[in-house]
């Protein structure tokens, strides 16, 4: 600690901040542009000046920029002195010359840190009459606005897409003062963290172009804690929405999983929430016409008279449903009858992955811990493209070894440009076996190109080579040996060492080298396993049948009836086993919220919420139960799927006691004890604070009643919510509330999302104020460990592979039509090799069988894939349904 004096009034600040970092987080408002609680600090805005003194009898003092300057103890400094307040005044007039001042127009205005800035500073009249210098904006693919023309030059943008995502296509082009950030031609930018543009940018120069399509300001929009629904990882968010329209994604900033930064499938996936086919209303299928609106009494009516006539019932849940839905529809069927949704590799996997998280000794460690790791091994996982947020972190964690190295010899780790001089290229050591090249083969100390079955014989290696106790694989290639030999002694000698691996491979063997490695490392060792989808181990804890399982029920006869809540059958087994099991079945009752294959073939069918029409709560990968709330109220007859589940209950005479979400919470943890915790992920119905509700929208949230003026003049009365302690409205407590019920991020004066949570943080970069949202969950009773040897294809076999794609890999957000355009066309993947052995080559057809479906796909030769196996893009139109690896012949 160190005592800092801040206008004459002492502080206890962390000695390794640097000022502006230490004003900050003890509250106090002081403009800045170039810098960044993740960005380091390079001193290039000049906007964060202080006067700084040499001791309590110096009266002059010196102009310094807080940003470059450490908080050693007995630093002595005065925000307000008036050189310093008209220095800052000087830099944002000269930093503003050029800038348009559009701001009625800007899509970034009333969430501006320039406006934030520049105001703070004083500036409010323009002095200058000159020409002002413009430049040509470029098209950056669907996700992006460019707007050179507002750019004052800080080098944010450039730091983070480079430095920090890892990006190579956006650069900063010529100099002085003409310089220009953007491609090197129009075109799509690549990285997938590119969507952080738009709030790492403090200008308007990067935009929401989503929202742009639909505009809506700021102070418009209502918003709700979110979770993402696209992987694993629980990202926090912030959706927003105006008059039931869902616009954007925004970061909401989590200390321990995403920080600031969200990927590009998360902030921009969202948008099959408002495509036009959605379910809307209940539907009944007519003799010859096909599924048809009905009313939703009638619906409901002739839901249960099928379910209680029915001979059997199975009901088949979802990996991607709250788990509240899940439960509901488990009490409904019964737990006999329950299906996770899962397909049977996949739930196997998942049951894997979770039986190793609950048995090894060493730390679940959260994506912020990861980032502080010094060795990592990842097996068989294309993390980038199956967990995105992950490799954002494991970036971070190899760039630790130069922050260290500087640390040691006195200089902060804060200081950019210092550390990079004194520390070169040092990284910490980052290892990747894998069937393909990933995106993190540029930060990697080494990679290896094997198929599933070698990945795993590998990590076994490592295992043997830190612990002889642990099964030696039989004929492994000695120079897989020799890498095995090496990544061991990396990660031996590493004090935080982590172990990453995941089902995106889809096989047992590699979870189990990875369980063998972590166990090997004892406590210091960090395992970190990637699952396939937002509550694959929610609903894993709530124990099932695999949707196979579901399936055979129907064919065999011994259940005549299915009810299908928030998933497509198709996705999760061949189409031609799920055609039989649905013509075997009298009825098929389908619950969702978007239009899908099953669907089309249910005889009865439900609106269901979306996540922006929902409350619920989701597990991610590492145990932690994290609550999700409505943005908006669903308009009739759409409900939450539980609600559904409930009423159908109710006409069974079964009624529960279920009136809003905590009831099914405390029914859900009541009968199953070891989900206690996720009472405690988010405050009850009930909170409040002092007697007030917590709203939704900022206190200048407009026209309420303009929006409806043509149905009445008179403003209707906000929707209850009796699921949450939210209001869908403006009024409500105004001040800080817990950290799982913020929506959004603004304080008066900081009206940017990422720099108005410096508001709500223990202190900047920490934890929010109170903790960070979610439990830890125990993952305790999850059975015996499996197998660790596991059967491997023979090595002349030709193995189908799974290859993974950011875009287009996950089906809800490939419904978003900002996605369209970066889907890529299905294909099979050789290399160069296996081509040439086919006598194929880039573009011709490949023709095969997996899984009983009869592909034929152009093919594209990929040189970094492993020998002998051919790459299939899973997830993309026509590649769902597949169980991956298989042995095929082409």
């Amino acid at each position: 600690m160190a005592r800092l004096t801040i206008d004459g009034r002492p502080h206890d600040v962390d000695g390794r901040k640097n000022l502006l970092d230490a004003a900050l987080s003890l509250g106090y408002d002081l403009p800045y542009f170039c810098w960044h609680p993740c960005l380091d600090s390079v001193g290039a805005c000049r906007q964060c000046a202080v006067k700084q003194f040499r001791d309590a009898d110096d009266e002059q003092g010196n102009i310094v920029m807080a940003c470059m300057t450490p908080a050693a103890d007995g630093t002595r400094i005065a925000l307000n002195d008036a050189d310093a307040v008209n220095f800052r005044a000087r830099i944002i007039e000269w930093l503003m010359i050029n800038h348009p001042h559009d701001c009625p127009v800007c899509e970034e205005g009333g969430e501006c840190h320039l406006q934030d800035m520049t105001l703070m500073t004083g500036h409010t009249r323009r002095r200058y009459r000159g020409t002002k210098r413009t430049h040509r904006n470029q098209d950056l693919g669907p996700f992006i606005n460019h707007e050179m023309n507002r750019c004052i030059a800080c080098y944010r943008c450039v730091r983070y897409y480079r430095d920090y995502a890892g990006g190579d296509d956006l650069e900063a082009f010529a100099a002085h003062d003409n310089v220009y950030f953007g491609r090197h031609e129009d075109g799509a930018l690549e990285n997938p963290f590119s969507g952080n543009l738009v709030e790492v940018c403090p200008t308007g120069v990067f935009t929401d172009k989503t929202l742009g399509a639909s505009y809506t300001r700021k102070w418009d929009m209502q918003a709700a804690p979110g979770i993402c629904q696209h992987c694993s990882l629980g990202c926090n968010t912030s959706p927003g929405a105006r008059d039931g329209v869902l616009k954007r994604i925004q970061n909401r900033y989590h200390g321990e999983i995403n920080g600031y930064f969200l990927c590009d499938r998360g902030r921009f996936g969202a948008g099959f929430v408002n495509r036009d086919d959605r379910p809307r209303q209940a539907q009944l299928r007519s003799p010859g016409n096909g599924l048809q609106p009905a009313e939703t009494d009638a619906a409901l009516q002739t839901i249960a008279e099928q379910l209680r006539a029915a001979r059997g019932v199975v009901g088949i849940g979802s990996p991607r449903a709250s788990l509240e839905t899940n439960h509901a529809l488990r009490e409904l069927v019964g737990a006999a009858h329950f299906s996770t949704g899962m397909a049977a590799g996949e739930q196997a996997l998942v049951h894997r992955a979770r039986q190793l998280l609950a048995q090894h000794p060493g730390e679940r460690p959260s994506l912020r811990q990861t980032e502080q790791c010094d060795a990592v091994l990842i097996l068989g996982e294309d993390v980038t493209n199956t967990a995105a947020r992950l490799a954002l972190s494991l970036r971070q964690s190899v760039r630790g070894a130069a922050r260290d190295h500087a640390e040691a010899h006195g200089i902060p780790r804060w200081h950019d440009r210092a550390v990079r001089d004194i520390a070169g290229d040092r990284r910490h050591p980052l290892f990747i076996a894998s069937p393909a090249a990933t995106a993190l083969d540029d930060v990697a100390a080494a990679t290896c190109r094997a198929r599933p079955a070698d990945v795993a014989a590998l990590g076994r290696a490592v295992a043997h080579a830190l612990d002889a106790s642990q099964p030696a694989p039989d004929g492994l290639d000695p120079a897989l040996q020799q890498q095995a030999a090496t990544i061991a002694n990396a990660l031996a000698g590493a004090e935080r060492p982590l172990v990453v691996a995941g089902t995106g491979a889809g096989d047992a063997g590699i979870l189990n080298a990875a369980g063998a490695v972590a166990g090997a490392l004892g406590d210091k060792g960090h395992l970190f396993l990637t699952l396939p989808e937002c509550n694959s181990l929610g609903v894993d804890l709530l124990d099932g049948i695999s949707v196979e399982h579901a399936l055979d029920r129907l064919v065999d006869g011994s259940a005549d009836t299915v009810m299908v809540v928030e998933n497509d059958l198709y996705q999760r087994a061949p189409a031609a086993r799920v055609d039989a099991a649905l013509e075997a079945a009298t009825h098929v009752i389908v619950i969702d919220h978007s239009l899908h294959a099953t669907l089309t073939r249910a005889h009865a069918a439900l609106p269901a919420g979306s996540f922006a029409e929902s409350d619920g709560t989701l597990i991610n990968n590492e145990g932690r139960a994290q609550r999700f709330f409505q943005v908006y109220a669903a308009e009739e007859p759409v409900r939450e799927s539980w609600r559904w589940c409930a009423a159908l209950l109710r006409r069974l005479d079964r009624p529960m006691d279920w009136d809003g979400l905590d009831d099914v919470i405390t029914h859900m943890t009541t009968a199953r004890p070891h989900l206690a915790g996720v009472a405690d992920a988010a405050p009850g119905a009930d909170f409040r604070i002092a007697g007030m509700r917590l709203p939704r929208a900022t206190h200048r949230y407009s026209g309420r009643t303009a929006l409806h003026a043509n149905v009445s003049v008179h403003e209707p009365t906000p929707p209850r919510d009796p699921d949450s302690p939210l209001a869908f409205s403006m009024e409500g407590w105004p001040g800080r509330r817990p950290g799982a019920l913020l929506p959004f991020a603004w304080a008066p004066g900081w009206d940017s999302n990422q720099q108005a949570i410096t508001k709500f943080q223990d202190e900047v970069g920490g934890a929010l104020g109170g903790g960070d949202p979610g439990v830890r969950l125990p993952l305790d009773g999850a059975g015996e460990p499996g197998p660790l040897e596991d059967g491997a294809p023979a090595a002349d076999d030709w193995l189908a592979v799974p290859v993974h794609h950011l875009f287009g890999g996950e089906p809800q957000s490939a419904l978003a039509p900002a996605m369209a355009g970066r889907i890529p066309t299905p294909y099979a993947a050789l290399n160069a090799a296996a081509a040439r052995e086919l006598h194929l080559a880039d573009g011709d057809t490949l023709t095969l069988t997996v899984s009983g479906e009869h592909l034929s796909l152009p093919v594209r030769v990929l040189d970094s894939l492993a020998d002998r196996s051919i790459g299939l893009p899973v997830g993309l139109p026509g590649l769902t349904g597949l169980t991956l690896p298989a042995v095929v012949t082409p």
